[in-house]
Order: C-alpha cells, then sequence, then structure tokens
C-alpha cells in the first residue's frame, strides 16, 4: 500500500535555505525560500551564521507550508541537506567564532573558503592511507585542512568549541538534539572511512594514525566525541522533532527526522532511481549514469559495484549516497557563480540587467536570444567562439586536476565592450564548464564506468544553453528529473525513509523519482567542433603550467 504522508526536504545552499513539501510519489506540495546571509572577512575567507542559517530554515518550511495549504501534522518525516561547510558549538551549543573578527555569530567556515590551502598540502603530504579514498588529494574543501586551521589560527576557538560538525549534522542536530553524524558527510569530508566501520564499533571508520599525523591529536583522545562518536547512514531515523525546535520551525513535536545528507548528493538520491524507456536501473546500469547538480559548483555524482579508483576525482567513498555501493564524487569549484561573474562584473552589466528589468526577462534569458540572433546564418550556434576560449578554474580545480591554485584563462578577446562581446565570452564561459565536465566524465571512463546518460538538476539546468552545450559537449545524453527541486526531493526521501512509511532507501526513490525532458547530443559536426575546443580546453592548461615554470 502506498504511504499517504507528506515529507518535508529543506535544503542550505550557499546563499539560501529552501524547504519543500512533497507527497508519496514525489510530486511537490509547496516550497519556500529565504536568503542567508553570508560574510568574507578576508580574501578566500568565506563564513556564514547557524543561527541566521536555522532561522531562515524556519521562514522557508513556514512558505512551504502555507503554499502547501497543509497542517504541520501532515508532515510524517523530515530530511535536511546542506553544503559541506564546519559548523563550531561550544558545550551549551552556542555558536564559536571561526572568523578573524572574532565575532561568534559567524561559526561556519563555509565549503568555498580556501583558507586552508597550506593546511591541505600539510596534510597531503603525509601520504595516509585516507588520501586513497579521496582521489590521492585533500581539498581545502574539505573538513580536517580547516580544522588543522583553526587549531593553529583561532586557539581560543579551538580550545572552547565542544562540537565540530558539517552544516547537515548541525541541522539534525538541532532538530532532534541527537548527535549522530551522517555517513555521507563523514566519509565525504572528513576523511572518515565507512567502509572500515563495524556495525558495533562506529569509531573504527575514524583513523587515528592519520588524526595524530595531521597534529590533531585531541580528537582522537578524548574519543571523538568533538567529530562524531556515533555515524548511522542517511535516512535512517536520527530521532524525533524537539518540542523547542518543532516551535522555531512551526512543525509538531515528535515528527520523524533523517540522518541528514550533503545537498549535491541528495540530488542524486532524486534522480539516479528514475525509470528510462520504462525500465528501473539495476546496480549494472547505475554505472552508466552520472548526477549532475549545477549550482554555484557544479557535482558530478556516480556509483559502481566495486570501489574505482579515479585519480584526481574523490572516492571511492562506500554508501555515501546510495546504501551498498562506492560513491565517485567530481566537481567544478566554480560554475554558477563564475557565470554570474563573468556577466555581473563585466563593463554592460548594469545595462543588461536594466534592459532585462523592462523587458520582464532574466538576463540569461536576454542573453541566449543575443546569441541566437549573432548566430544567424552558421551552422550551429557553438561556433560563435571559435576565436574564444576559457579556461574555468578561477577558483582552483576541484576535478580531475585537484589543484585549488590553479586560475581562470581566457584567449581571443578584442578590444570591445558591448553586449554581443558580453554574450560571446558568456557563452565561452557556459562551454568551458562543460568541457570540464566531459573532462571528468572521460577520466571516470577511463577508470571503469561506463557513462553515457547525465540526469541533471539544480539552477544551472533552467538555462537552455548550459543544457545543450553540455549535452553536445559531452557526448551524452541529458535527462532532466520529473521534480526539477530533485535535490529537495532526495531530502525529502530521507524524511519518508525516516518517518517509517517507506522501508529503505532504494524503495523510496523507486517509488519518488522520475524522469520528464531528455535532451540528445547533436553529433556530427558539431561534436567535430567541440573535439577541437576541448583540444584547446587541455592545452590551456599546459600553458598555464609553462608560464608557471618561466616565473619559478
Amino acid at each position: 500500500m502506498t504511504p499517504k504522508g507528506y515529507y518535508l526536504g529543506i535544503d542550505v545552499g550557499t546563499g539560501s535555505v529552501r524547504a519543500a513539501i512533497f507527497n508519496a510519489e514525489g510530486i511537490r506540495a509547496g516550497m519556500g525560500t529565504h536568503p542567508i546571509q553570508t560574510f568574507r572577512p578576508e580574501e578566500d575567507f568565506v563564513e556564514q551564521s547557524s543561527d541566521d542559517i536555522w532561522s531562515a530554515a524556519a521562514k522557508a518550511v513556514k512558505i512551504a507550508l502555507n503554499e502547501a495549504k497543509l497542517n504541520a501534522d501532515q508532515i510524517a518525516g523530515i530530511g535536511f541537506d546542506a553544503t559541506c561547510s564546519l559548523v563550531l558549538l561550544d558545550k551549551d551549543d552556542n555558536p564559536v567564532t571561526v572568523s578573524p573578527t572574532g565575532n561568534d555569530a559567524q561559526n561556519v567556515i563555509v565549503w568555498m573558503d580556501h583558507r586552508a590551502i597550506r593546511q591541505t598540502e600539510t596534510l597531503n603530504a603525509t601520504g595516509h592511507e585516507v588520501l586513497r579514498y579521496v582521489g590521492g588529494t585533500l581539498s581545502p574543501e574539505m573538513e580536517t585542512p580547516k580544522l588543522l586551521w583553526l587549531k593553529e589560527n583561532l586557539p581560543n576557538s579551538w580550545a572552547r568549541a565542544a562540537k565540530f560538525l558539517d552544516l547537515a549534522d548541525y541541522l539534525s542536530y538541532r532538530a532532534t538534539g541527537n548527535d549522530a553524524r551522517s555517513l555521507c558527510t563523514t566519509v565525504c569530508k572528513w576523511t572518515y572511512l565507512g567502509h572500515k566501520a563495524l556495525t558495533d564499533n562506529e569509531a573504527a571508520g575514524w583513523q587515528a594514525d592519520y588524526l595524530r599525523a595531521a597534529k590533531l591529536d585531541d580528537l582522537v583522545n578524548d574519543g571523538y566525541a568533538r567529530i562524531g562518536k556515533r555515524v548511522r547512514p542517511m535516512g535512517e531515523r536520527a530521532g524525533a522533532l524537539t518540542a523547542k525546535a518543532a516551535a522555531e520551525l512551526g512543525l509538531v513535536p515528535g515528527t520523524a527526522v533523517g540522518i541528514g545528507i550533503i545537498d549535491a548528493h541528495a540530488g542524486g538520491i532524486g534522480m539516479l532511481g528514475a525509470r528510462l524507456n520504462g525500465i528501473a536501473p539495476t546496480p549494472v546500469t547505475l554505472e552508466e549514469r552520472l548526477a549532475l547538480i549545477g549550482g554555484t559548483s557544479s557535482c558530478h555524482m556516480a556509483v559502481s559495484r566495486e570501489a574505482l579508483f579515479v585519480p584526481g576525482i574523490w572516492g571511492p567513498y562506500k554508501s555515501a549516497m546510495i546504501p551498498g555501493m562506492w560513491l565517485t564524487e567530481g566537481g567544478q569549484s566554480a560554475t554558477g557563480a563564475l557565470i554570474d561573474h563573468t556577466v555581473y562584473s563585466h563593463a554592460r552589466a548594469d545595462e543588461l540587467k536594466a534592459e532585462a528589468k523592462a523587458r520582464g526577462l532574466s538576463v540569461y534569458a536576454l542573453l541566449n536570444e543575443r546569441l541566437a540572433k549573432l548566430a544567424d546564418g552558421l551552422p550551429f550556434e557553438a561556433m560563435l567562439t571559435r576565436e574564444l576560449h576559457v579556461l574555468p578554474d578561477h577558483h582552483g580545480n576541484r576535478s580531475p586536476r585537484a589543484d585549488p591554485t590553479l586560475r581562470g584563462m581566457v584567449s581571443g578577446l578584442k578590444l570591445s565592450d558591448t553586449i554581443d562581446s558580453l554574450a560571446l565570452l558568456y557563452l565561452a564561459t557556459v562551454q568551458a564548464i562543460a568541457h570540464g565536465t566531459r573532462h571528468i566524465l572521460s577520466t571516470m571512463n577511463q577508470h571503469g564506468y561506463r557513462i553515457h546518460t547525465l540526469l541533471a538538476c539544480g539552477g544551472d539546468t533552467k538555462n537552455p544553453v548550459f543544457l545543450r552545450e553540455h549535452a553536445d559537449i559531452t557526448g551524452c545524453r541529458i535527462v532532466l528529473p520529473k521534480e526539477p527541486e530533485a535535490v529537495l526531493l532526495g531530502s525529502a526521501i530521507l524524511g519518508a525513509v525516516a518517518s517509517g512509511d517507506y522501508p529503505d532507501l532504494l524503495s523510496a526513490m523507486a517509488q519518488m523519482n522520475g524522469a520528464a525532458t531528455v535532451i540528445e547530443p547533436a553529433g556530427g559536426e558539431t561534436a567535430h567542433y567541440h573535439n577541437k575546443k576541448h583540444s584547446i580546453f587541455l592545452r590551456m592548461y599546459e600553458d598555464q603550467m609553462a608560464y608557471r615554470a618561466l616565473m619559478a
């Protein structure tokens, strides 16, 4: 019998909190959004406030309930997902500053913060076994480099902090009072080896020798109390909503809350189980699919039956997204953020925004319209950039170069600052991001995957030019999910499992996932054109390395 309840997904992204309510078939009933504050006290420092995030979550939930015209007691389960940001709390669960400003309200180091570059290099130099499970190289976007930075630079905060939590774990802890950590967050971002943890000995996943080599001995000495003694699978019941949390969120005490997940991984749960051509995926055919979650950054999530070690790409992570399967996680540190930067830093940005507002369009719809006119008479629109090339590593390269020090490059600029020149640079930037995805896919496929289908969601995937260029450049078909807010759906699925209405994650995915539009790659001359562009994309990296050698 199909469950009749409703399930709430709460997604904390980089710029906002979103909440959405879904029924048992994965159909959205209501949604709310509220912005969150971000602080940038120094270059490469990005901070937020856990109290502000929780307050924004409460506002988003109330909007979603109102839009859905539902009562709070109709919500059977709640799931949280969030960016892999680091939260500090003291022994009384009050915020502890992570900021050079000393402001305790700023107690979250955001995922994209790159303050810990030196610490990352130090930890990578240990050569520890845990590095095998992050593609060979830690990233400054992971948590142990950030922890080491805090210990070295803010010793008072380090001493005061009673809990270091991934943001998704903070949310479920604040909701339930149960300090159980997620297998997803700890395995993917904290060097916890989930495949080594036993059911009755969860601490076995923590590698004491690595933490001691990292000069984080005190995390071992207290029996992992500050980083998580209990590590549990996503969707397992974390506990029940406390009276205090329920009052803040406008929900009912006792509502089931699931163990949380990282936001991109929630997108994988919200998409990968979809039937294609009426056929549900099997563990074998899942190796032919990749979940592309495009937002401020992009994540590329694929799963395999056996551990596949892919140089420069995070993982393999056992059961960190789909139970029993190994997760491989590629990514690009700046995608939506890079497109925004390209457009809004241009001399014609204000003029473009004014025209878009006057016409009731987004700036991207206006640019797409302009590109179509500029391409009149050409065999295909992508040819507009045959002399304009971008390397999109403005915020470093997450995969497969795994080098946060790389920088962006543009070749082919003219002495022009028109809206047309902006439109061309925008297209070249979108294409560069797609070539980055192609580079990630080809690396995965060289190491055991057989990916030919991308299931895509996120803000970037609402842009038809982004989708077309990704299909044509990668040569993969792109499938858009029935529910465009697949990250929120994935989070709600965790709540559905925690409620007991579904026996496990795979059962809920099979019932609540669905596919909609399919975009096929153009092939032919378009593919030939992009093969040449891809050679230039790879050559630009080699050129940057040559410049570094000359300046060394």
